[in-house]
């Protein structure tokens, strides 16, 4: 029997014994609920830039850091980025960040959610040591959501997926630039599917694709509004190395939803919500970091190759 056939949506991410990861009791400082975090490796260690909401509601990006990425986290004793009174856009909070390596640039991209009065929108921030770090500006006006970059160039330019809300309801689109500062018109990549698909209110890219010989691994959100309000799962999706806004293949069913208590349970019940993905290539393991509820950090780890496997059988985009 093949690693592919054993291997179900159900089956394929563990969650990590340990769960949850971070929670706002293990703060320094007194926070409502931590979530949604970005996530890479430096020097060795595990770094989660976390989005955390402190008492007033406000959120701001702070670091937690791990030498083997699922235990004894220490959390920075101040914030990496927050609210400065410089910078309008963020009036009402950062949040939701991802994190790109570059090599090109020789350091981290962040993109994160700049939450102000006239909506979400993008903007941009780099570092070269998750110590110091320099905002790039807006990206993408409001209203827009879940903004990643890929690690690389395709054929010239740089690749941003995002959720804008002029370019239609619910799906993941992608622009292209040449600079990370002008972004042409986005282009459409992966659509909600109506009636009772899991994913039928909304879909938004997770964290950063890797890339593998068979194309972009993409881990998305899917949203599907039921009576108790949106439930929000994790989905798979495979597009093509030098074109990514073709879809290639695209799980039918979910591969996380909410079931942990912790999970279930929170200020934003039902949520799972992925903006973290590191590949330990050594171990062929994905260690995904997802928020929880809206309170808490969680994480989950499968065998790359086994997730590639499952993919390659899945319909195509």
């Amino acid at each position: 029997m093949t690693a592919s056939s054993e291997v179900t949506s159900a089956s394929l991410f563990t969650r990590h014994p340990g769960n949850p990861l971070l929670t706002p009791e293990r703060w320094p400082y007194p926070i409502n609920a931590v979530m949604n975090a970005g996530a890479t490796v430096v020097e060795g260690r595990t770094v989660l830039m976390c989005r955390v909401e402190d008492r007033r509601g406000f959120s701001h990006l702070a670091c937690a850091r791990s030498q083997d990425g699922a235990s004894n986290w220490v959390v920075d004793d101040q914030p990496a980025l927050a609210i400065d009174g410089e910078h309008p856009e963020e009036t009402w909070g950062l949040e939701d960040p991802r994190v790109t390596y570059v090599e090109e640039l020789e350091r981290w991209i962040i993109t994160y959610t700049a939450f102000g009065p006239g909506g979400p929108g993008i903007s941009l921030a780099q570092t070269e040591d998750f110590q110091t770090f320099e905002r790039l500006g807006v990206a993408m006006v409001p209203e827009d959501k879940n903004g990643v970059l890929l690690p690389r160039r395709v054929r010239g330019d740089w690749v941003l997926f995002h959720r804008p809300a002029s370019a239609g309801v619910g799906g993941i689109w992608l622009s292209r630039s040449t600079d990370l500062k002008r972004w042409h018109t986005p282009e459409l990549v992966l659509g909600r599917r109506p009636g009772s698909w899991w994913d039928s209110a909304r879909v938004g890219m997770g964290p950063p694709p890797v890339e593998t010989q068979h194309g972009w691994l993409v881990v998305y959100h899917g949203v599907r509004d039921t009576v108790a309000g949106g439930l929000y799962r994790a989905g798979l999706a495979l597009l093509a190395l030098e074109n990514p806004a073709r879809v290639l293949r695209r799980s039918e069913e979910w591969v996380l939803g909410p079931q942990a208590q912790f999970e279930v349970t929170g200020d934003v019940p039902n949520v799972v919500f992925p903006c973290g993905l590191v590949h330990d290539h050594d171990n062929d393991t994905l260690l995904l970091y997802y928020g929880a509820a809206d309170t808490r950090i969680g994480l989950a780890t499968a065998r790359c190759s086994q997730v590639l496997d499952y993919l390659l059988q899945c319909p195509p985009g």
